[in-house]
């Protein structure tokens, strides 16, 4: 098992995902995204945001007929996003 951790700075965690920066810390600030700060600088492990989106996977016939998921399934999505990744930190 190989123990190095990879760390990714916040610009390139948000690359990765496509998104904005602030959306990045939107999710850290949520809790969605575990991140670390280090003195001024915030970093992510690799393996957390690998598995933040893993969690955000859409479920296949979970989209409504206008495309968007419907609440009660965004309800269950944003439970398991949290029991996933509360089973990343333990």
């Amino acid at each position: 098992m190989d123990s190095t951790i990879e760390w990714l700075s916040t610009a390139t965690a948000a690359e990765m995902l496509g998104v904005q920066s602030r959306t990045l810390y939107r999710f850290i600030d949520e809790g969605r995204l575990p991140a670390y700060r280090f003195g001024r600088v915030i970093r992510v492990m690799r393996s957390d945001l690998e598995t933040f989106v893993v969690s955000c996977r859409i479920e296949p016939g979970s989209l409504g007929e206008n495309g968007r998921i419907d609440q009660g399934d965004a309800s269950r999505a944003e439970a398991m996003t949290t029991e996933s990744m509360e089973s990343v930190r333990t």
